[in-house]
């Protein structure tokens, strides 16, 4: 999953005016869901009456999902945008923003383990839950990685 990471930072960086529309940022997200989704298959361990309750309820959460990475990335590539020129101002606007999507993150985990304890019991919505922190815990670290810190004012 991590040969994803540097891609879509590459281009969120380097060509912030371009990166909502480019093919390879589109590119990048078609690998990263397909990596996802067998990293997800691998782990839930599901048999089939499971997984005819499961991937239903997934996809809806994956949509879901896919609105607070688009933020994310919007957030990412103002950050990117403001960089060299970075203010107080922008610096708490940045901050906050990225507090309010960690906090929308936790909340969608929790309605869509709620929706999958009904489901499929609190064991499997357990095991979804784990696997989703574990997944947004390695993409956090790589973005980590690949991001600069904020600079000091000169």
């Amino acid at each position: 999953m991590k040969r994803w990471i540097m891609p879509l930072v590459a281009v969120l960086w380097a060509a912030p005016a371009m990166a909502q529309e480019s093919p390879v940022l589109e590119l990048v997200r078609s690998d990263f869901r397909t990596q996802k989704v067998a990293i997800v298959t691998l782990a839930m361990q599901l048999d089939t009456t499971q997984s005819s309750a499961f991937w239903p309820i997934y996809r809806q959460y994956e949509a879901a999902l896919t609105s607070l990475w688009d933020q994310r990335l919007a957030l990412l590539k103002d950050y990117g945008q403001n960089y060299q020129t970075m203010t107080e101002e922008k610096a708490k606007q940045l901050a906050d923003g990225a507090l309010r999507l960690e906090d929308q993150q936790v909340r969608l985990r929790k309605k869509y383990f709620n929706e999958m304890s009904r489901a499929l019991g609190s064991i499997v919505a357990a095991r979804f839950l784990q696997v989703e922190n574990q997944i947004a815990a390695l993409v956090s670290v790589q973005l980590a990685e690949e991001v600069p810190l904020i600079r000091k004012p000169e």
